[in-house]
């Protein structure tokens, strides 16, 4: 099965793209992220005309999540009970059962700046994922995989200088420890098994940040530890991030030897 998560930061804006992109590849399910769209607006028929089925849990102009899926697609779960500052409930994490899988669209909060009420939405958002992989997992359901924008950089190897984000979001101690604590749930970050190698996921559009090669790796497929010794390949598709207007992340793949059911 071939699961890709993907920030395409404006489905509308970046709808030829996505639908190239899908027939090329033909991925078993796609996460998608950013979409930007009202749940009215959002494309399905476009994407039932390549043989998925979709959901997708949006607000309008901002965040947005989807699954697309050609395994099935059941036990729709929108949203997490976590208000932002402004007490708004926000699109950012659509559940879904695909061929035998319990997978999740994630886009984590960006934080804003350290110490602003984002900051402190963004670690309570991570800490309700935490809770709900542990009392998924220990109720002995399917084997997850959460995809998607988690705004945060894992380790210092995960930025292209740690030194420019001194201070900054996505490598706080605060955000590292909260995606520790959800990988310590039962997870893994499948780009770091063995036999993968890690790659940037985000290049800022300014100053020709992905020309120059500065990036960021803030774009992850967690999966639980069944599947682990399943995994082939985990790649970024570097490509989609180049051409005519890209978004400022690459689809992020996993090729895993589990079939649907």
């Amino acid at each position: 099965m071939r699961i890709v998560t993907w920030n395409v930061n404006s489905l509308m804006a970046r709808l030829p793209r996505v639908v190239s992109w899908l027939r090329l590849h033909e991925p078993d399910v796609l996460l998608l992220q950013e979409t930007k769209c009202a749940d009215a607006s959002f494309p399905a028929s476009e994407f039932s005309a390549l043989g998925y089925r979709s959901a997708h849990h949006g607000e309008g102009r901002w965040n947005g999540v989807a699954v697309l899926s050609r395994v099935g697609l059941e036990g729709i779960t929108p949203g997490l009970a976590i208000p932002s500052p402004d007490g708004r409930l926000e699109g950012r994490y659509l559940a879904a059962d695909c061929g035998g899988l319990r997978v999740a669209s994630v886009y984590v909060p960006n934080g804003r700046e350290l110490g602003h009420p984002y900051f402190a939405y963004k670690l309570a958002f991570l800490e309700e994922l935490r809770r709900l992989v542990t009392a998924h997992l220990a109720a002995g359901g399917r084997p997850m995989v959460l995809g998607g924008d988690f705004n945060i950089a894992p380790t210092d190897a995960d930025v292209f200088d740690p030194a420019a984000f001194v201070g900054l979001t996505h490598v706080s101690p605060e955000e590292r420890s909260a995606l520790a604590a959800l990988l310590g749930a039962g997870l893994q970050d499948l780009a770091t098994l063995p036999g993968q190698e890690p790659a940037f996921t985000y290049w800022d559009y300014r100053q020709g940040f992905f020309r120059r090669g500065l990036g960021m790796r803030i774009d992850l497929l967690l999966g639980s530890a069944e599947l682990a010794p399943l995994v082939r390949v985990v790649t970024v598709d570097r490509g989609e991030r180049g051409g005519e207007r890209p978004s400022d992340h690459a689809p992020l793949e996993v090729d895993v030897e589990f079939g649907p059911t």
